[in-house]
């Protein structure tokens, strides 16, 4: 059945809960979808009195593409919806393009949100591109979170990223569009077979007669949501009864852990993981079972850029000397993306971990309850090669280190990611 204009209004505005943010950002690439979806933004916008953002990305892989975005820059001008084009154009020719394109993608639209004071970006990933992405996943034996596909909302780089269209069908969106008089792009890479996507989405076709559509799948994908956020919460609970956060380290109860079903087990090294080592992404599964298989054997591995060790009768993880050894900066900027230091600040001063010489040199006193190889990836101020400062270690001479976030921030992605 084709939605009508107030059944595809009534979706949209379902995604924003209680309230649309002052200003919202919306991706155009001029393609069916988020064209529908400036469209019904525009409208909506308009009735709740919000002010509209537009922004489309030129990859600069196609010579059509300037083109094309000047395009969708006229028509966001008559719809009177500022626009900007942001441009990437860096592909070298090697590794895989269109997982590069949507990482640069991001990153330059997130970007524009922060210099236009924009907190939401909405982008027109509908059911059929959910269902899509769940197929893909599925040839990669993905588990309860892969086959949960995309979420309607999620974080990116600081900017709350949000789907209204996941509910809605293409080729409902592409009628609403052509009721209201409105073309389109069609992009010519979405008929190549070289990509994932779109051998994806012709097997998608193929599946119909077996009675598995687009809405089906998508239903799947809301289904193992329901189950990855149930698995989620009790990872949490998991987490606060077991483990603490100290010198930016997770700590957790050996025995409790070993003790734990498996993929809660799994999924709470996966948090503290991503939490100590900052990857965008979990470690592949093999490696990861692997150490989880480790730790309740009381075993040490590295993984991720993280060292996990036992200590006094407890499970460590913390960095891994070798991911920080070479990570040297001003004393005015974030150190591996998780310190920031404060005291009396010198042009001279650097940060850098403290390493073996650094704790020979300070000297902790074991009161601090950090062992050795925690002291060692622990931020310090460096004057060259003399040791200015080293806060963890007891040798603070007024210099302090806190995380970004904070401890509770571990807690808090056991919850989400």
């Amino acid at each position: 059945m084709t939605l009508n204009n107030t059944d595809l209004l009534a979706r949209v505005r379902a995604h924003f809960r209680a309230s649309l943010p002052t200003r919202l950002g919306v991706a155009v690439s001029g393609g069916s979808d988020s064209v529908a979806l400036l469209v019904l933004l525009k409208q909506l916008c308009q009735l709740e009195g919000v002010d509209l953002h537009a922004a489309t990305v030129d990859h600069g892989l196609r010579p059509e593409a300037a083109d094309e975005a000047a395009g969708v820059a006229e028509f966001c001008q008559s719809l009177n919806v500022p626009h900007t084009v942001l441009t990437w154009g860096k592909w070298d020719g090697t590794g895989n393009l269109q997982d590069q394109a949507r990482r640069a993608r991001y990153d330059l639209l997130t970007n524009w949100a922060k210099s236009n004071d924009i907190a939401v970006l909405a982008v027109g990933h509908t059911a059929d591109d959910q269902a899509e992405t769940v197929l893909m996943r599925l040839s990669r034996s993905a588990g309860v979170d892969g086959l949960s596909g995309m979420s309607a909302v999620r974080t990116e780089n600081g900017i709350s990223l949000i789907r209204p269209l996941l509910g809605c069908g293409r080729d409902e969106l592409r009628d609403f569009l052509t009721q209201q008089g409105v073309s389109w792009i069609d992009d010519p890479s979405n008929e190549d077979d070289r990509f994932d996507r779109i051998r994806a989405r012709r097997v998608m076709a193929e599946l119909a007669p077996l009675g598995i559509t687009v809405q089906g799948v998508a239903d799947v994908a809301q289904n193992m949501l329901r189950a990855r956020e149930a698995l989620d919460w009790y990872t949490f609970l998991a987490a606060r009864d077991l483990a603490t956060v100290h010198g930016g380290c997770v700590v957790m109860d050996p025995r409790k852990f070993r003790i734990l079903p498996e993929e809660i087990a799994r999924r709470l090294l996966v948090r503290a993981l991503g939490w100590i080592g900052g990857a965008q992404y979990p470690p592949r599964r093999q490696p990861l079972m692997d150490l989880l298989d480790k730790t309740r054997h009381g075993q040490g591995a590295t993984l991720a850029g993280c060292r996990v060790f036992s200590h006094q009768g407890k499970i460590w993880i913390c960095r891994e000397y070798n991911a920080v050894r070479d990570l040297c900066v001003p004393g005015t900027e974030v150190w591996d993306n998780r310190w920031i230091l404060t005291g009396p600040w010198q042009d001279k001063y650097q940060i850098r971990a403290l390493g073996r010489d650094g704790v020979k040199m300070c000297k902790p006193d074991p009161s601090i309850g950090l062992p050795r190889i925690v002291l060692e990836v622990s931020p310090a101020v460096w004057s060259n090669d003399n040791l200015v400062a080293a806060p963890l270690a007891g040798f603070g001479l007024g210099w302090h280190a806190e995380l970004v976030g904070g401890g509770e921030e571990f807690f808090a992605v056991t919850l989400s990611h």
